[in-house]
C-alpha cells in the first residue's frame, strides 16, 4: 500500500463502532500506523558499505574514488527509502599500505558491514580476510586489482591487457620491422593489472613481429619509486641513444621517470605508458617523450563497481566479471578523449596498422578472468 488507508477497510470499519475512549487510547494510533505509513517508510533500509581504496595520491585512483561515491551519492538520492552508509580506508602507497589494507579489511569483516568494496593493495595479501568475509556471508566487489584465493562477488577492472597491447601495437608501428627495439621495463609485479600490462605490450610486439630486447625491469607505481627508477635508468643507460622505448605500467610512476629523462635531455627515448592522467596528455600533445597513454575511465569504473555493489544489495545478479576498456590516446586521437570522468567515447578506427582495426568503447562482462 503506497498512500493512507482505504476508508472501506473492515479493520477500519470494526475499530470505528468501538467507543471513542477505546479508539483514541491506541487503536487509531496503531491503524494509521499500519494503514497510512508511507510505503518508503515502511521500508526504510540501511545498508553498511565498507570501502578499501589504495591511494590518494595517484591522481588516476582518487578518480575511482570519487566516481563510487558519487554514484552512492545519487542512490541515496534516488532510491526512495534505500540509505547506503559508506565506511571508508586508505591503504597508502608504501610497504605498510598492504599490511595496513589487511587490518582495515579483517576490522570490517569484525564489524560486519552489508557488503565491502575494495581496490586491493596486494593480489594474495587480502586472502585471508577475503575468506573471513565469505564464512560470514559478506558479499566482497573487488575494483582494479584482484585478490586471488577465496571468492569475489564481482570483480571490475580496466581492460589492462587491452592497455598493454594497445601500446604494444603503437609502439611497434614506430620503428622498422627489421628494428631489434632497446626496451626498458618499469612495472609492478604485485598486482593483476600491472602483470597484464606488460603481458598485454609484450604480446603485441611479438604478434607484430617486432624484434625487441629487454634490457632491464625497474619497479615503480607512485612518484618516489618513479623518480628512483628514472635515476636508475639514466645512471644504466647513460649514453644517448643506447634505450630506444621505456615502457612504464602507470602514470603514478611514469611520470616522474619522464620528468626525470625529460630533464636529462634524452628526448630520444620513446614512452609508453598507461592510466590516462592529464600532466601525461600533455606530455603527449608537447611531444615530450610520451607518445601513447591508453587512459582508463577511472570514474566509470568506481561508478560501475558502486552500481554492482548496490545491484547485491538488492538481491539482484551481477556479472562476476566485468572489463572496462581503455582508450589509446595519441598524438592523432587526442580529440576524442574527455578525461577520466568523461564519457567512453564511440568506436572508431584506429590510424595505425592492428589486427583489430576498430576500437571499441563497450563495456564486457566475461565468464571468467583471461
Amino acid at each position: 500500500m503506497t498512500g493512507c488507508f482505504d476508508c472501506r477497510s473492515p479493520i477500519l470499519e470494526t475499530a470505528l463502532r468501538r467507543p471513542l475512549r477505546t479508539f483514541f487510547t491506541g487503536s487509531l494510533s496503531l491503524l494509521l500506523t499500519a494503514f497510512c505509513t508511507p510505503h518508503s517508510m515502511a521500508e526504510e533500509r540501511i545498508f553498511e558499505v565498507g570501502a578499501l581504496y589504495w591511494s590518494m595520491n595517484i591522481p588516476g585512483q582518487v578518480a575511482m574514488r570519487k566516481g563510487l561515491e558519487a554514484e552512492l551519492a545519487r542512490i541515496n538520492a534516488s532510491s526512495g527509502g534505500t540509505t547506503l552508509r559508506l565506511t571508508a580506508h586508505v591503504a597508502g602507497d608504501d610497504d605498510s599500505g598492504i599490511e595496513r589494507q589487511i587490518a582495515q579489511m579483517n576490522a570490517l569483516v569484525d564489524v560486519g558491514v552489508d557488503i565491502i568494496i575494495v581496490q586491493p593493495t596486494d593480489n594474495a595479501a587480502l586472502t585471508a580476510p577475503l575468506r573471513r568475509a565469505n564464512k560470514q556471508g559478506i558479499p566482497v566487489i573487488a575494483y582494479d586489482q584482484y585478490i586471488s584465493g577465496g571468492k569475489l562477488t564481482a570483480y571490475l577492472t580496466s581492460d589492462n591487457y587491452q592497455a598493454g597491447y594497445l601500446n604494444g601495437e603503437y609502439i611497434a608501428h614506430l620503428f622498422a620491422d627489421t628494428k631489434t627495439i632497446q626496451l626498458v621495463l618499469v612495472e609492478y609485479p604485485h598486482v593483476s593489472s600491472t602483470v597484464e600490462r606488460v603481458n598485454g605490450f609484450l604480446d603485441a610486439l611479438g604478434e607484430r613481429k617486432q624484434p625487441y630486447r629487454i634490457l632491464r625491469t625497474y619497479t615503480a607505481v607512485e612518484p618516489i619509486s618513479g623518480k628512483a627508477a628514472g635515476e636508475s635508468i639514466l645512471r644504466d643507460f647513460s649514453e644517448k641513444n643506447s634505450v630506444d622505448v621505456v615502457f612504464t605500467v602507470n602514470d603514478g610512476g611514469g611520470l616522474a621517470v619522464v620528468d626525470v629523462l625529460a630533464a636529462a635531455g634524452r628526448d630520444e627515448i620513446v614512452v609508453a605508458t598507461i592510466d590516462g592522467d592529464p600532466a601525461s596528455i600533455e606530455n603527449i600533445e608537447k611531444g615530450r617523450l610520451t607518445r601513447i597513454d591508453c587512459a582508463q575511465f577511472c570514474g566509470a569504473l568506481g561508478t560501475e563497481a558502486m552500481k554492482a555493489a548496490h545491484q547485491v544489495l538488492e538481491g539482484k545478479a551481477v556479472p562476476p566479471y566485468t572489463l572496462i576498456p581503455v582508450f589509446p590516446i595519441t598524438a592523432e586521437t587526442r580529440s576524442q578523449y574527455d578525461g577520466w570522468m568523461g564519457q567512453i567515447p564511440s568506436s572508431f578506427k584506429k590510424p595505425w596498422p592492428s589486427k583489430n582495426p576498430m576500437w571499441n568503447g563497450s563495456p564486457r562482462a566475461v565468464s571468467k578472468r583471461d
